[in-house]
């Protein structure tokens, strides 16, 4: 099995102690890779890597165009092994081949975006009177901790991290532990590309008690992005205050789709099943909680089950695969799994779906589960959806809002004034309308409530990932 270590100071190298783990592919359940498991040590080491990197090194007294130039050269490097990069992530989470790829494209645009982002930026001037100018400059704000999560390991990893270089700011990224091997890869990639030492590090480990702890209380830290589970982000939150470090958190989410009945069904349907059952649910924008109005539900509801029971299921490894008979790991397949055993007991239904072969879980929906059940109030984070029925707009939209998250929603209508309307009323960071998963860069991205504290992309992250500066000159004595 190939070794990957932690990259630190541009040199790839094994934990201070010497110990490993096991990498597992979860539709095989067999390890594949030996990964180095860090500690306090270790994460220490690497936020000195990156401290020293800033306060001493280049990049962030380089020019924006020297830093596009490797940034762009990254990116390219990122397209030619975008097979190798899929494939990490397919055999670390059982992602489908296909959606890996897709992926791998999306790590390369995030960093072109990023790049020239940062390069074209402008700032901003204020008009004085008395013979003085004002203006604004935004600096690196110097090292930032991303903590990126196990469900898409690449193409997270780039979104937190191309926007802190992109501002001269260097990086110590800790990838889940479930899926350490494309963040190795991407720092590997990013000292071809002619990134200077320590300015991109990645420590691998864990939460806990562990290296991503001893990151988020580093007081050489100078900002933490980190997209995961609430809990674990009001730890976060937590550490860092106590160093009066800004946070960004991306974090859970119960997203609800709502498909009124002036919707186009096969658009409603087609887009619904992809909302769910993409990445076998394992996406924190999952349209878990469906909402169908009654003048539609009945149809809706059979051609949503048909399509799921359509869905071409199997390895993650073919390039058929739809869905994959595999959850991203065991320890994630028994959470899944446990909450199907709630279904009944809590008064709902399950109308197809359930337990598949291995670490998997079919693609699963259920009718007739109370508001109060559990699968409808807490995040389950897995292929599994279910399905109500409303009568009128004020009823969708206060369903849709009863929840402590507010991560995403999608509306699906025909009707120009209701899109607006209905988009307006829901309490979420993004609202799709009529399709799911479109992203523009320069949109905030975030959530409020327990999904999460802050915005990024575009202008939002300039702001996290710099210090912008007030100069207020005389020039006229």
């Amino acid at each position: 099995m190939e070794f990957y270590g932690h990259v630190i100071d541009g040199h790839e190298v094994p934990s201070l102690d010497g110990a490993t783990m096991d990498d597992v592919d979860p539709f095989t359940r067999e390890p594949w890779a030996r990964i180095a498991l860090g500690g306090k040590a270790d994460a220490d080491r690497a936020v000195a890597a990156a401290r020293a990197a800033f306060d001493e090194g280049p990049w962030p007294r380089m020019g924006f165009e020297d830093r596009h130039r490797i940034l762009h050269r990254l990116a390219d490097l990122i397209d030619a092994h975008a097979d190798e990069l899929a494939m990490a992530d397919t055999r670390d989470m059982g992602k489908p081949i296909g959606q890996a790829r897709h992926d791998a494209a999306r790590a390369a645009w995030n960093v072109r975006f990023f790049a020239d982002h940062a390069r074209m930026s402008t700032a901003d001037a204020y008009p004085m009177d008395s013979g003085h100018h004002a203006f604004a400059t935004y600096e690196p704000a110097g090292v930032v901790v991303a903590i990126s999560p196990w469900n898409f390991p690449l193409m997270q990893s780039t979104w937190k991290t191309a926007p802190a270089l992109a501002w001269g700011n260097t990086v110590v990224l800790k990838p889940a532990e479930d899926t350490p091997v494309s963040s190795t890869m991407l720092a590997r990639l990013a000292l071809a590309a002619g990134m200077p030492p320590g300015v991109l590090n990645v420590v691998h480990g864990y939460g806990p008690e562990s290296v991503g702890a001893a990151l988020t209380a580093n007081p050489s830290v100078d900002r933490i992005t980190f997209t995961g589970e609430s809990g674990t982000g009001r730890a976060i939150s937590e550490a860092a205050a106590r160093n009066l470090v800004p946070v960004s958190l991306e974090l859970g989410g119960k997203g609800p789709n709502l498909v009124f009945d002036d919707a186009d069904l096969d658009n409603a349907v087609a887009w619904s099943v992809e909302a769910i059952f993409r990445n076998a649910g394992q996406i924190c924008l999952s349209g878990s909680r469906l909402y169908a109005q009654a003048g539609i539900y009945d149809e809706f509801l059979e051609r949503f089950q048909r399509a799921a029971e359509a869905m071409v299921a199997g390895d993650p490894k073919d390039p058929q695969t739809q869905f994959p008979l595999a959850l991203a790991s065991e320890e994630h397949f028994r959470k899944v799994a446990a909450y199907l055993d709630t279904v009944e007991q809590d008064g709902g239904r399950i109308l197809t779906g359930g337990m598949g072969p291995g670490w998997s879980v079919l693609p699963t929906i259920i009718v007739d589960a109370p508001p109060a059940a559990r699968v409808c109030r807490e995040e389950i984070f897995g292929p599994v959806c279910v399905v109500h029925r409303f009568q009128d707009e004020d009823e969708a939209v206060a369903a849709a809002n009863d929840t402590r998250y507010g991560l995403n929603a999608m509306v699906f209508t025909e009707n120009l004034s209701r899109a607006h309307r209905v988009s307006a009323r829901l309490r979420a960071g993004t609202v799709w309308v009529n399709c799911f998963f479109i992203r523009d860069l320069r949109a905030p991205f975030g959530g409020v409530g327990d999904s999460g504290v802050g915005r990024e992309g575009g202008t939002f992250s300039r702001e996290f990932f710099t210090e912008p500066k007030a100069v207020i000159m005389q020039v006229d004595r």
